[in-house]
């Protein structure tokens, strides 16, 4: 063997004993674990109307956008998306990682300041590395922190020659909760930054007609004011892309010099099709959006109750923290030998390992019960193995 892949082997071993070793494995059994919030991505109206498309549109788009993967119908979402969320303007991607990375490349740079929460996603934290820009790391949801730290930058730089640019989540989707956006927003009016919010798994779950928290939290003006919105059609959408909504100069701009936009082949062309469809059935799903909070609001009742630790979460994310990666495998392990597909989190995705309980609206109260039911008995299994071993 040669010394790549003894080094490789070594790393995998590493990985392997500190149970953090990964693969790929097709899972069955109730889903509480995709982000396929509204189960748009097997609603039978979505799946009749893909059926009575899929003869006007080729397999692929065959090349990017700006060469010959443009599509009427990508100009038509947009536009219609851009008005739905009350932007200006968007720009449709191909996922919500691209949206993340590639906007942040493009208005980032080395002489710049970025200010990211702690638990950001890792589109944005890749962004701001491959960017050069300085990155400021701010305690998770720590707005104080955040001042503080702008503070200090405009010590260091009184001038303001650098720019400082802050992005966060607006739900945070491995801890449920979210920041304090009326207090951010008017740390935006003191420091005059360049604000990017990622809206991803709020879309569609939150605000009047799912428009997003952001929604939710503020004034339709004070939303105005944030720069750079970014959203994704694979979450609530049931479908795949990323969406970044700002001015009509910042969308020029990204066309311009967004290098995963440019140098990417397009998003197959059914998708923005489907997500026009898509978008009018989110848009009219008030009493799924209620369902799903009020099945969120009754399981976590109900974990609690039953002596289960589980996040500062505000959301239909609900996070269950277990002490090990071990035990947090054989929780994961256990729940989907009796047909509850939910999935193990470990380090170095988060810090604390857990169990990340995502819900949909296709759940009833009789699958969240059942599942607190597993729970219980997984717990006696496991400190009956910790007596006997």
């Amino acid at each position: 063997m040669s010394r790549h892949w003894q080094e490789i082997q070594k790393k995998l071993d590493s990985i392997k004993e500190k149970q953090l070793f990964r693969e790929t494995k097709t899972y069955h059994g109730i889903d509480f674990c995709s982000n396929d919030y509204l189960g748009l991505a097997t609603n039978s109206s979505m799946l009749e109307y893909y059926r009575s498309i899929t003869d006007l549109y080729p397999f692929g788009s065959t090349a990017s956008r700006l060469v010959r993967g443009n599509y009427d119908s990508m100009d038509l979402f947009e536009n219609e998306f851009a008005s739905f969320v009350e932007g200006e303007a968007a720009l449709l991607v191909s996922n919500g990682f691209v949206a993340n990375f590639g906007l942040i490349d493009s208005i980032a740079a080395p002489d710049c300041f970025v200010f990211t929460d702690r638990l950001n996603h890792a589109s944005i934290l890749d962004g701001i590395r491959i960017s050069g820009a300085k990155k400021k790391y701010y305690n998770h949801l720590d707005l104080n922190h955040l001042e503080s730290l702008l503070r200090k930058a405009d010590v260091e730089d009184p001038q303001k020659k650098q720019k400082r640019i802050v992005v966060t989540e607006s739900l945070f989707s491995m801890d449920g909760d979210c920041p304090d956006f009326p207090t951010l927003l008017k740390l935006k009016e003191e420091y005059g930054f360049v604000l990017v919010v990622d809206e991803a798994h709020a879309l569609g779950v939150y605000g009047k007609a799912g428009k997003g928290i952001l929604f939710r939290d503020l004034p339709n003006e004070s939303i105005q004011s944030i720069d750079y919105r970014v959203y994704t059609l694979g979450k609530s959408f049931g479908l795949e892309g990323g969406i970044i909504v700002t001015k009509q100069i910042g969308r020029d701009h990204l066309v311009n010099v967004m290098r995963p936009f440019i140098f990417s082949t397009a998003p197959l062309p059914i998708i923005s099709k489907l997500a026009i469809y898509a978008l009018e059935l989110v848009r009219s799903m008030d009493d799924l959006r209620y369902h799903l909070h009020s099945l969120a609001e009754g399981l976590k009742l109900l974990l609690r109750s039953n002596g289960f630790s589980i996040t500062n979460t505000a959301s239909h994310i609900i996070p269950l923290l277990l002490p090990t990666e071990t035990e947090a495998l054989f929780y994961a392990k256990r729940l989907q030998e009796l047909g509850l597909d939910v999935r193990a989190i470990r380090p170095p995705t988060v810090p604390t390992p857990r169990l990340r309980i995502s819900l949909n609206a296709k759940l009833a109260t009789s699958d969240t019960n059942s599942l607190v039911l597993a729970l219980v008995q997984i717990r006696n299994e496991w400190n009956d193995l910790q007596i006997r071993n």
